[in-house]
């Protein structure tokens, strides 16, 4: 049987509550020495970049020591270091602990706000945050909102946890309620429940269905509807990218604020935080898988177009 490599702790800590880019060496290739590989491998950043890092000493190995640009390419290697952070616009809402004990953190979401760091979204994310908020360094993400969705995101404390908790995910075993705020339709029959199959290419921003076996199941209520508008209660059985807001679109009720379904808009400028996507994450609700609790945590956020639609639509 082959064992699986272990992986060395990072010899860097976190900076602005982001790890540091571990990269592990490919088995084969053309390279000569470390310098090559990354150089290759980061050619976005320019090769100036990388040789940047190299001379401050920025790139080290498993033991903390920098890594000489000259250094012989060892297949299997560890290497470690920080990225350059990009320049990222403040997200002007505050990100509130609805829940905190030794094994997890839940926490009420903003619009705007990344569950993680991903692209140009790093330091002003979630994660981050809490982890310079609450101090505490091994915080890791059970999971994910789409950053234009607000709500509750359970967050685990010890990494030798983290498996337990994204498994209640993964097989379905938590209950997920979502509000939202989108066009009524009095000759909609609802409730009901949609089924479809959902697919997402990487590197295509919208989702889309195609025909076969469904994938994804949502149910759609409705909860109030005033003039135009209607609040709705949306419960996935599943988790695929998008789903909630495919399945409204489908039903020809996209969801307000929504840049990507029906049509695709244009990207907005950084830091514009106007009208925000009116889907909100509001429960949560699960067996603790470590402690056995039963747990049942609920969003005090308000979805603005409901409340007051002039002042979402800027009015």
């Amino acid at each position: 049987m082959r064992r699986k490599n272990r992986i060395p702790p990072s010899p860097l800590p976190q900076r602005e509550g982001v790890d540091p880019v571990r990269v592990r060496l490919p088995p084969e290739g053309p390279w000569t020495t470390v310098r090559e590989h990354l150089v290759e491998r980061l050619s976005g950043a320019g090769a100036g970049v990388v040789d940047g890092m190299f001379t401050a000493g920025e790139v080290v190995d498993a033991d903390g020591r920098a890594v000489s640009p000259d250094a012989r390419y060892v297949p299997g290697m560890y290497v470690w270091f920080h990225r350059e952070l990009p320049d990222e616009p403040v997200v002007p809402f505050p990100l509130t602990v609805v829940h905190r004990d030794e094994h997890i953190v839940v926490a009420d979401k903003p619009h705007f706000l990344a569950t993680t760091p991903r692209g140009s979204h790093v330091a002003e994310t979630a994660l981050a945050r809490l982890r310079r908020e609450l101090g505490i360094p091994t915080l890791g993400a059970a999971h994910r909102l789409d950053r234009l969705t607000a709500g509750l995101v359970l967050f685990t404390v010890r990494p030798g946890e983290r498996g337990a908790y994204q498994t209640l995910f993964a097989e379905r075993r938590v209950r997920k309620e979502y509000e939202a705020v989108a066009p009524y339709d009095p000759s909609l029959a609802l409730p009901r429940t949609v089924r479809s199959r959902i697919v997402k290419e990487r590197g295509v921003l919208a989702a889309y269905e195609v025909a076969g076996e469904p994938n994804a199941v949502s149910r759609v209520e409705l909860i109030d509807h005033q003039g135009v508008l209607g609040w709705y209660r949306l419960l996935p059985a599943t988790g695929q990218t998008h789903q909630l807001r495919v399945h409204m679109n489908a039903l020809g009720l996209p969801i307000l604020g929504d840049p990507l379904y029906p049509v695709v808009a244009d990207a907005v400028p950084a830091g514009d935080f106007r009208r925000p996507l009116q889907l909100l994450a509001r429960s949560l609700e699960f067996t603790d898988p470590v402690t056995g609790v039963e747990h049942r945590f609920r969003s005090a956020a308000t979805l603005q177009a409901w409340s007051c639609y002039t002042d979402w639509a800027g009015q």
